[in-house]
């Protein structure tokens, strides 16, 4: 006689209530609100709304600026042929954020991306004012001045943190690039900082090139599975050391891949590729691997298995590690 299993797939992150481990990552995909709802009825765990990007809010207020004034000078006796009208860049933003959390009922994550830290500070807390469940700082920049330091750019980034997480009662979670000298380090600091969680990794577009019109153009490739790895490796190393929350990110495509997220210690995963590749009904794919295996397995809660795979339990206590490399390297099945 088959046995039936009851599954619970319910979780946290940074504390928030969720149905399930699968958060959807900020995209524009969340600027529509029937793709939100579709997420929402696919069962996605949580949502993370677009970042709101400060260089984007300056630019479209100086062309704001530059229209409004462009024929001020036209006559001598003009000073405006326009009444004074100040720019409010942020409120549509915080707008969709309001009206996202009213319609959709499933955690929602506002991301933030500023280079100022006043501007860091203000926007998080006009953004806690629409009622998210929490904040994602999206710390992606990309430093070209050669007098900064490695440990410059790390210190601004706790004292951003430090700063927000002071002015906000949200939970506030962390978006990392890959490219940190030392990972372990850094989200150390955080953690002493406050952080909440941490997101291993942020999806970094890269500049093309046309050979044949000899100018730049916009490369928008997607995720596949095997991008997953780095944040694989991260995740079993951090897991067992970093009291916050670990999201996964980066190449989660299939079922499967989010399981081995889970294995290696992560609270979730954020997916945002394999929505636009393969629809956002694939969310109920993910769910469906996962309820699947854990069947076969015969897990009835994350809990069973969540980090089971993460460096504290692992036989080889070098797994992970750089011997790994030099283990592949020697083994003869590879030569």
């Amino acid at each position: 006689m088959e046995v039936l299993i009851l599954l619970n797939l319910e979780t946290t992150y940074m504390g928030i209530p969720m149905k399930n481990p699968i958060v959807a990552g900020a995209s524009a995909l969340s600027s529509d609100m029937k793709n939100l709802k579709r997420l929402e009825f696919s069962g996605v765990g949580a949502i993370v709304v677009k970042s709101l990007f400060e260089e984007e809010i300056e630019l479209t207020r100086f062309k704001f600026e530059e229209e409004m004034e462009k024929f001020d000078h036209i006559h001598a006796e003009m000073t405006s042929i326009y009444p004074h009208i100040d720019y409010k860049g942020t409120q549509e933003h915080l707008y969709w954020l309001k009206k996202v959390k009213n319609k959709v009922h499933v955690p929602i994550i506002a991301s933030l991306n500023a280079h100022n830290l006043d501007t860091w500070v203000e926007y998080a807390q006009a953004i806690e004012k629409t009622g998210v469940d929490g904040l994602e700082l999206n710390f992606y920049e990309l430093p070209q001045n050669s007098d900064i330091t490695a440990e410059a750019i790390e210190r601004k980034n706790v004292e951003v943190l430090k700063s927000v997480k002071a002015a906000v009662n949200i939970p506030v979670s962390v978006k990392l690039s890959p490219y940190y000298t030392n990972m372990a380090s850094v989200v150390k600091d955080l953690e002493n900082a406050g952080a909440d969680a941490v997101i291993l990794f942020n999806r970094l577009f890269q500049p093309e090139i046309d050979i044949n019109e000899e100018e730049e153009n916009i490369s928008f490739d997607f995720s596949q599975s095997s991008d997953s790895l780095l944040a694989l490796r991260w995740t079993a190393l951090l897991s067992p050391v970093y009291k916050g929350d670990i999201i996964s990110s980066k190449g989660i495509i299939q079922g499967e891949d989010m399981i081995k997220m889970l294995l290696a210690g992560a609270q979730g995963v954020q997916v945002v590729s394999t929505l636009y590749k393969n629809g956002l009904q694939q969310i109920e794919v993910l769910l469906k691997d996962l309820e699947e295996w854990m069947k076969g397995k015969g897990y009835q809660r994350l809990e069973d298995f969540r980090g089971k795979m993460a460096k504290d339990h692992m036989k080889d206590p070098w797994a992970y590690e750089r011997s790994q490399y030099i283990k592949m390297l020697l083994s003869k099945e590879n030569l």
